[in-house]
């Protein structure tokens, strides 16, 4: 037997260990599974190429919980270590110094990639157990090796009568972390972060029916025996060519990443890059709601099938951060953190691969079935429509699959739709007016004008249109976007012919003037204009400009400072044409506020801004004209 120091420059590095690591504990099991499945692997390599004299056989991974004796095991049938190779792995550990070692991450104490910058990895373990003990056996013919460390700099390492290759870490679990001495724990970390490793992980036992006897009766009871209950998945659908997968093998995959996701996903991505960085991994697109509340921590970040986290940020663009499924990169190190994120090129590479396959898998679906992603654009369009103002590259793409649905249920890219309106909704200035509702119900009268007029409309109903549109306004000469209750229709798209009013200017003066006496100032700006007799005579209107940028405002960036607290600021356009128009100017004071309250209280009506009280006097006064 000898004992010795480990080879550190602090006078110990266990309590750092804990104290700097301490609320990511639960990865010693990770990174000690992960060591487990390398030293495997590194064995069916090395018997691939005939350098280890060994049958590779069917190893596995075992984890075994001895309670009372509080001790965890972790067992593998890899290469294991000689007497010399603990020496070199286990012992020599060598740090700069402990001063510079705490200033370095002094303020990252929650941040577990400093396992990975010292091969902390297996001294993960001092982090839940008090003392340590590692037996192995090499592959090559030399003796087994019995190591244990009590969390000091101490040791010992002395033979051991182990025949089998492979290694066991024993961890004897300290007294404040006796949760890992739970059954149901130990499971739940296997399953978080072992689910898919690439080496059959067994951990206990589980029930399995014996097969029903072909001549058993209908009052058979099936007898049930132990079976060894191995966890994970060792080839996911992701690991595999997408070729060698069929629509189902996909779904069963999404089925079994999400077990409590009961809708289907609408299409997958599958990537698959080995140059100039490797990556593969499966992207779904769920439904998703009409909402800017991004759902984070649905995409999984694994290292060679270990999975490392599920804040993607920084990997996976922002506007694909609602989707589901899983990247897998070996380039990204197993302990990352935020800060490697932001610094490292292959990241931002990544990020620019998946935004360009994104884009290029739904041109390849707009293109093969149309008729199916129209019928899924309201569950995409969110993530499209954000794509577009926040990744300058996915912009670039998507004239050819982003769609602008009308209130007919027609569907058009923006080139043709600038086709199909150009005749009939050019203005007089030579500007082409994109006519738009954002909501169909309450702005149903002014689509309706609009149809009359044979204008195509738009429904533009996600929280960022106001973001969008502007932006294509910007790249798009000549292209102005106005929703269709921004002001009557002759004045949302202006033609030659101009209407002429029938009251003479000092009647308009009048007429302005008691509409304004009668009309709340605070909220409606009242405009007379000229329209068409059978026109309606109130319309209320609220402004393009200011109604936008309020909406860019309240949904963050753009818009003017401030302006999401602006009060709703309106116009009553009054058709001086109409019959109405004259009866008021004509009638007396009393019956001049009765006929504007209520043509008013009709204008609201169609806008959807009567309400409450005001619903209710006006429901009042209608049925009293019914008596």
């Amino acid at each position: 037997m000898s004992t010795g120091k480990i080879n550190v420059s602090v006078e110990n590095i266990f309590p750092l260990i804990k104290k700097f690591l301490y609320s990511d504990h639960e990865i010693f099991l990770r990174e000690l599974v992960s060591n487990a499945t390398d030293a495997t692997l590194k064995l069916k390599h090395l018997t691939s190429i005939g350098e280890a004299k060994t049958e590779y056989g069917n190893p596995i991974i075992e984890i075994k919980i001895d309670k009372e004796g509080k001790k965890l095991h972790i067992i593998d049938q890899g290469l294991g270590m000689t007497a010399d190779e603990v020496e070199k792995y286990i012992n020599q550990v060598a740090f700069s110094g402990a001063e510079e070692f705490l200033d370095k991450y002094k303020d990252s104490a929650k941040d577990a990639g400093i396992i990975g910058h010292f091969g902390l990895g297996f001294y993960s373990a001092f982090m839940v157990a008090e003392k340590v003990e590692i037996i192995t056996k090499s592959f090559k013919d030399e003796p087994a090796a019995h190591w244990t460390c009590d969390g000091s700099p101490e040791f010992t390492l002395e033979a051991h009568t182990k025949t089998d290759r492979g290694t066991e870490i024993i961890l004897h679990i300290a007294e404040d972390s006796l949760e890992f001495l739970e059954e149901f724990k130990i499971r739940e970390l296997l399953t978080k972060y072992n689910k898919f490793m690439p080496i059959p992980i067994k951990f206990g036992t589980k029930k399995e029916a014996l097969p029903k006897p072909e001549n058993a009766g209908d009052d058979y009871k099936p007898e049930y025996i132990d079976v060894d209950n191995f966890i994970n998945n060792t080839n996911p659908a992701w690991t595999k060519q997408p070729s060698d997968l069929k629509d189902e093998d996909y779904k069963s995959f999404y089925r079994e990443l999400y077990p409590m996701q009961f809708e289907e996903p609408l299409f997958n991505i599958h990537l698959n890059v080995d140059y100039p960085f490797n990556l593969t991994g499966i992207l779904y697109f769920p439904k998703l709601a009409a909402d800017l509340q991004i759902q984070k921590d649905k995409i999984q970040l694994y290292q060679n099938q270990v999975f490392v986290t599920d804040n993607v940020e920084g990997i996976v663009p922002e506007f694909l951060m609602m989707l589901k499924g899983v990247v897998d990169s070996p380039d990204i190190p197993l302990n990352v953190s935020r800060s490697y994120l932001q610094a490292d090129g292959n990241v931002k590479k990544i990020s620019n691969y998946i935004t360009r396959k994104v884009a290029d898998k739904l041109k390849s679906l707009f293109n093969e079935n149309r008729e199916d992603f129209e019928a899924k654009w309201n569950d995409i369009k969110v993530v499209l429509e954000y794509g577009m103002l926040s990744e300058p590259k996915f912009y670039e793409k998507a004239g050819d699959f982003v769609l602008y649905p009308t209130t007919d249920n027609k569907y058009y890219t923006l080139a043709e739709l600038k086709e199909a309106i150009t005749a009939n909704q050019t203005d007089k200035d030579g500007k082409l007016v994109v006519l738009y509702a954002s909501d169909k119900d309450a702005q149903h009268s002014y689509i309706d004008i609009a149809k009359e007029k044979g204008y195509e409309v738009l429904l533009l109903d996600s929280p960022i249109v106001s973001h969008l549109i502007q932006k294509l306004e910007a790249d798009n000469e000549n292209l102005t976007f106005a929703r269709v209750d921004a002001d009557h229709i002759d004045k949302l798209i202006k033609k030659e012919d101009e209407q002429i009013s029938k009251l003479s200017e000092e009647e308009k003066e009048k007429l302005k003037t008691t509409l304004e006496t009668i009309v709340p100032k605070e909220n409606y700006t009242v405009q007379l204009e000229a329209l068409d007799s059978t026109s309606s005579p109130f319309i209320i209107t609220q402004p393009e400009f200011m109604r936008r940028m309020k909406e860019m405002s309240q949904t963050g960036g753009g818009g003017m400072f401030g302006m999401g607290n602006f009060p709703e600021m309106y116009n009553l356009v009054v058709n001086s044409n109409s019959e109405l128009a004259t009866t008021i100017l004509n009638a007396d004071e009393s019956a001049q506020k009765e006929l504007v309250k209520n043509a008013l209280d009709l204008a609201k009506l169609s806008q959807g801004l009567l309400k409450g009280e005001e619903l209710t006097a006006f429901v009042k006064r209608s049925f009293e004209t019914l008596k």
